[in-house]
């Protein structure tokens, strides 16, 4: 296994951290404290980060792998997917806005898997990426008022750049086949 991919798998040790902060650390009446959210935010964008990093690692010293491509984006989902999670159990989010997003990644891994050759994620995938990200930083701070519906407003945004990503991805491929 390459560096990148060593970067890739250390991203998984946000996911427990983030399950434990957000929700299992408390129990069902018991919000999860201020501190806990700043740490688990922290651990959130450290954890995105990597993400950058072992693109960086990759393209730098010539580590791109099959299994890089297919371990990135699946980590990459697992780091998504645990907030979104805790998320719907705290009642901030509806849980049919990450069905959609769930819908999407399914549907763009089960095209995936039937491809003969692995790619990488485009531009619109990218910018679906980091929108995912900054409004589940923002939801998970600990943001009152007017920061809360800012959370809120870039989630509706990042949940429309998942879709809008998903069509751009699937159109041309769809017309080919």
């Amino acid at each position: 296994m390459t560096l990148a991919s060593w970067i890739t798998i250390s991203r998984l040790l946000a996911v427990p951290l983030l399950l434990f902060g957000l929700r299992l650390s408390g129990t069902e009446n018991l919000m999860p404290s201020d501190t806990t959210r700043w740490i688990c935010l922290v651990a959130f964008l450290l954890a995105a980060g990597t993400d950058w990093l072992d693109g960086y690692v990759a393209r730098r010293f010539n580590q791109i792998t099959d299994l890089g491509k297919i371990l990135d984006p699946l980590v990459d989902k697992l780091l998504v997917f645990a907030p979104l999670l805790c998320l719907i159990e705290l009642r901030e989010i509806p849980a049919w806005s990450v069905f959609l997003i769930l819908f999407r990644e399914l549907t763009i891994a089960g095209w995936r898997v039937q491809q003969t050759q692995v790619s990488g994620a485009n531009l619109w995938g990218k910018v679906k990426t980091v929108s995912q990200i900054a409004a589940i930083a923002l939801l998970i701070a600990p943001l009152q008022n007017s920061g809360h519906t800012l959370a809120l407003g870039m989630y509706a945004i990042a949940v429309s750049l998942t879709l809008i990503s998903g069509g751009i991805y699937l159109w041309p491929r769809a017309e080919k086949a």
